[in-house]
This record gives C-alpha cells, structure tokens and sequence, in this order.
C-alpha cells in the first residue's frame, strides 16, 4: 500500500481556486458524471483507433444511492485508471491529460471536442463527502486499485484485486451537513438539472432489495450470502434534437423535444432555429419562438447553456443579447468555458463573439422565414413583433439587419416592409417641411374617430400597439431619414400633416377671446390648454388631443428610458383641448345670452371630447350619464 500527500504546487493552485468558487455544493454531480462521460468517449476514440482491442459493451453510468452506508457511487465503465494513471490525474491537483490525449490523436476528428481536463471536477467531492474513495481498473487490463482520501493532503492507494471489470467508480461518504443528498428526489432532481443530454446514458437507483448470491457465496456462518440489487431507471436522453443534423429531424421532432425541454408548456412554439455553426467556433443549438404577450413578460431561465452536453447555467443574462431571452431553447458550445461564474462568462471573448453571431443566426433564419413564406410570415407577426422590437432597440446590427423583414400593420389589416410602406405614402404624407409623417396607432378601437378622419383624407395608419412602441418610434426616426412618427390623436388631421392649407375661420381674434374663458370655465386649467383652430365643419367641435413629444416622453418614462422632468419627477398629463372655431356648435356656444344654459351646453360638448379618448370618467361620468337620460 502507498502513501503519501497530494501535490499541490503554485502552478497548479490558481486553476483550482478559480474551479471552486462554486455558489451551490451540487455541482459535485455535475462535475463527476462529466468526468464519467469523458472517460467513456475517450474509451470509443482509442477503440475506434485499435489502441483498444476489447468489447466496448453497455457503457451506461450508473449513479447510485446507499442510504444505510450513506454513500453516493458514480461509476463508470470508460478508459479506468492505473495507478500511475492516480498519481498523475488525481494526487497533482490540476493536472490535465487532455494536452497529452489531444496530441496523441491530433489526427482523429473531435480528439480535442470528447475530453474534458480529467481530475479536475473530481474534487468537488469534497464539499459533500467526508470521505472519497476511487475503485478504478484500467482497460489496459493491469490490477485494479483503490485511491482513498479524507479531506486531506493525506491519501492511501493501493491495489484492488475485487474490482474485475473495466472503468471507475467514485464512492462519496456523505457528510453529516449533506444528508440532503442522501434523498432520491434530490438526485433526481440534480441529474435532471445538470445530465439530462449528457452523451452517455446514465442510470438512476438505489440500493433497496436483497437477493441470493448467484454464487453461491456463504458467509462464516455457513449461510448463503444475500446481495443488494439497484432499483434503476435511465435518466437522460444522450442524443438530444440539437446534436442531430437539421435535415435528419421532421417540424414534429423538433416540437418533441420543445416538450421535452418544457413539459408543462402546452403550447406548440410558432417557428425554431436550429443554429449549426463550425467556424470561427463551434456551436449548436434549437432556440424556439414561443407566443409573447404584448407587455412583454420576460421568461427568464428559459435558455440552457451548454458545453459538451453538459449544463452549464439557465441564467443566461448577460451572455446572450436581451432580446433573445424572449425565446427558449439550447445553446450548446465546447468554446464556453464550463467550471467558471457567470460574471466570467459575460467577459469572455468567446462568449461575446458567441452571442453576436447568435444574434446574427436569428436575424439570417427570420428573413429566409419572410422570404420564403410570407403569408405564414404575416400570420405570425403579432405574436413575434414584440420580439423583433425589443431586438432593434437594444442590438443595432440586428436593427438594421430587421429591415428587411420587419412589418408594419395598417389600420386595414395589410402588411408592409418599411420601404413598402414608404413608397405607398410618400406623395400624400410628406408635410410642408418635405417631412414624411408615419401616422401610427397604438389602440385602435379607442382612437377610432382619429383613425376615420385620417383614413377618409387617404392617409395609411399603421397599428404600433406594444408598450416598446414609444422608444421604437425615436429608434425609426434615427433610421428613416427625414421622417417623423406621430400617433394619430396627437394633433388635428389638419395639424397631423401640416400641409399648409388655410381653411377660412368663421370666428374673429375677439370672439375667441370672449370665448375662450367660458370653455376655460368648464375645464382644468392645470391639465388643459385650450386652443382654438380653423377646421372643416364635418370635424368634431371640441377634439382633446396630447402632443406627441409630451405624450412619448410619458409612456417611455412608464417602461424606462427617459420622461423625467428637471426636478427629477414625472412627466405630468397636459392636454390641448382644440375648439374648430368652424363648427356649428361653437358659434351657438358664443351667441347664447343665457349664462347658465351656455356653461351647460360647453361642458356637455367638452365631456364629448373627453368621452372620445375614454378621458370621462368617476363622477363627471355619472352626471353625464343623468343629464343625458334627463335629455332623453
């Protein structure tokens, strides 16, 4: 039997402390089947190269629970280790094999891609066990041996002349302050969390009935000895969608696996991206569109980060671009770092570069949709507008890549690219200034009378109804040149697109002036400004109306970005309250000699307005429901 102390050098120490800033002791699971894994796939590259000559056979992982011994075994039946193989791989903390593997078979494909650094995750163990044990025989087919070691830099090796079969088993004697490993659901949970598409099938049970020895073994008491057999089951799927080939998979797979990845989703996603990339790196994946809300709930962990298979975290903020955490799905790639925080992971330059060209993938995949089935494309874009908003706001490369399938809804229910929609209304919407107005609504029914009079002069209104809509109409102002974005209830028609065209007023300077303080009367000076304008008789008398710069600094104030006035409050409600000194109404207003009636007739007609932009409400809408039954 040997003894001695693990090497642990200051060459080596700085990997290590980098490993272990770990937040959950869980991980240890994660770590030990990924070693399990490695020396499985390793074991099929050197058989694949004659190096191994034997029966690969069942190469399943088995993880096993031992309440009664308060053990948790990972065993598996990959390369094994020698002796040597220990003092190399396990007693110099931090040494990696993996240069050395590489190497040797720099000539088979993917030699770097299926070994991971053997014998650095194994001491994770060590935040749950009090003591581990290593049981390894290697392929080579040399006595197995036994690596024992409690915490310390004090550790046993010796032979092991039980173990007959090929490969490693790690035995974790669970510490006091970690029973809660000890519990089934515990390691269901984790293997679900951590293994679920590791490459290898690995098995699940724990040891929980007795049988005879097939044997035939007794015991000192001449009585045959009973063993213990696992109740098991397979607990991963070690070929998930992503790793097979886009043209191998049928729409059904792949809204299999969506189920799979989310069973209590009921909902089919409206379209996925399988993401396939060799180079500059290598990464694979299937990000899914599910339906998103107009206010933009953010699903977070709804992204699984992989490596090799290997989960690495679902808490992908920060590492890929904000709007694609609106979609769910798997990003796999050997180039992320996987023992390392995610704080790291934000900085790495791999990473960054990862997530632009994801970012890239998506937009490439969105314009092939649209040009390929534009019908579908249409059918689905309210459900996936949201989506491409948030991502012209907060990308710009995918903002300007967006335009080629971005659309834009009219009132009437056609779609239109921006150019389209440019070219549609440039000779009638282009104002006195050569500006090109884009008339948007953001409710439809509510601003119905705005609508009607835009539409009956032949101007397009497009329906711009998400809570984004604000910050988006700036972003497409930068975009499109010489243009301006205004909502349709912000102004008049006339004043809408200010085309310079003098209507006739039927009121003089001094009727306005004797007029204005009656209306004044029956309104809130704080909050409305009333003004007066020429308009057709056909327009409404009183029309309430919220500029469009006041109004947009308003609603991107309520979703963040601005709206805050210089003594640091928020933006107040101001109204213009426009009288078309045209109107039939008001010239009647201004004649009647009977105050009373008068104050009676222009607050009905200014509760009109307001009842248009369902502005009326509480007790001013009680008494306009009682006068107007009176009147009936």
């Amino acid at each position: 039997m040997a003894k001695g102390k693990i090497k642990v050098t200051t060459e080596n120490i700085f990997p290590i402390i980098k490993k272990f800033l770990y937040s959950d002791h869980e991980i240890f699971l994660r770590e030990l089947i990924s070693n399990a894994t490695d020396a499985t796939k390793k074991l099929n590259v050197i058989s694949s190269t004659g190096e191994f000559k034997g029966e690969i056979g069942d190469t399943t992982i088995e993880v096993i629970i031992d309440k009664k011994a308060k053990t948790i075994t990972v065993k598996d039946k990959g390369v094994g280790m020698t002796k040597e193989d220990v003092e190399k791989y396990i007693n110099q903390i931090a040494f990696s094999g993996a240069e050395e593997f590489v190497d040797k078979f720099k000539d088979q494909d993917d030699a770097a891609g299926i070994i991971g650094k053997f014998g650095l995750g194994f001491y994770s163990s060590f935040m749950v066990a009090e003591r581990v044990e290593i049981i390894t025989k290697s392929y080579k087919g040399e006595t197995a041996v036994i690596w024992e070691c409690d915490g310390s830099p004090e550790f046993t090796l010796k032979n092991h002349k039980k173990k007959e079969d090929r490969g490693t088993e790690i035995v974790l004697h669970i510490d006091s302050d970690s029973t809660e490993f000890l519990e089934d659901t515990r390691i269901k949970t984790l293997l679900d969390k951590y293994c679920k598409f590791m490459p290898v099938a690995i098995k699940f049970g724990e040891k929980s009935e007795w049988i005879d020895n097939k044997k035939g073994k007794k015991d000192k008491d001449g009585n045959v000895e009973k063993e213990e057999i696992k109740v098991e089951n397979i607990v991963n799927n070690p070929s998930p969608a992503w790793t097979k080939s886009p043209s191998s998979l049928k729409p059904e797979d792949y809204n299999s696996f969506y189920k799979e990845l989310y069973p209590m989703n009921f909902e089919d996603p409206l379209f996925h991206i399988h993401l396939n990339v060799d180079y500059p790196f290598n990464l694979t994946g299937i990000l899914y569109f599910p339906k998103i809300s107009p206010n933009m709930e953010m699903q977070k962990d709804k992204i699984q980060l992989f490596s090799k298979q290997v989960f690495i975290t679902d808490s992908v903020e920060g590492i890929v671009p904000d709007f694609l955490m609106l979609l769910h799905g798997v990003i796999d790639s050997p180039d992320i770092p996987l023992n390392v925080s995610r704080s790291y992971l934000q900085a790495d330059g791999a990473v960054k570069k990862i997530a632009s060209h994801i970012s890239k993938k998506v937009s490439d995949k969105l314009e092939e949709l649209f040009k390929k089935d534009r019908e579908d494309f249409e059918n689905k874009w309210d459900d996936i507008k949201i989506f491409i908003e948030f991502g012209m706001l907060s990308d710009e490369k995918f903002a300007e890549r967006a335009k080629k399938f971005t659309l834009y809804k009219t009132t009437d229910g056609k779609y239109y690219t921006m150019d389209e929609l440019t070219n549609k209304i440039k000779k009638n919407q282009t104002d006195k200034d050569k500006k090109l107005v884009y008339l948007y609504t953001n409710d439809s029914e509510g601003q119905h009378s705005f609508i009607n009079a835009a539409t009956t002069k032949g101007y397009e209104v497009i329906v711009m109804d998400t809570h984004l809509t604000a910050h988006l109409v700036g972003k497409l102002e930068q975009m499109q040149e010489n243009s301006v974005f205004t909502r349709v209830d912000a102004d008049t028609i006339d004043k809408l697109i200010n085309k310079d065209e003098e209507i006739p007023n039927k009121l003089s300077d001094k009727e306005q002036e004797k007029l204005k303080p009656v209306i004044e009367g029956v309104m809130s000076k704080e909050k409305f400004n009333v003004q007066f304008e020429s308009m057709s008789e056909k327009d409404q008398p009183m029309t309430v109306v919220q500029p469009e710069f006041m109004r947009r600094m308003k609603d991107m104030s309520a979703v963040g970005g601005g709206g805050m006035n210089m003594f640091g409050g928020a933006m107040p409600d101001t109204y213009n309250l426009v009288v078309n000194t045209n109107h039939p109404l008001i010239s009647k207003i201004l004649k009647e000699k009977d105050k009373k009636k008068q104050k009676e007739i222009t607050k009905r007609t200014a509760d009109l307005a307001l009842l248009s932009q369902n502005m009326l409400k509480g007790e001013e809408l009680t008494k306009f429901i009682n006068q107007s039954l009176e009147l009936i």
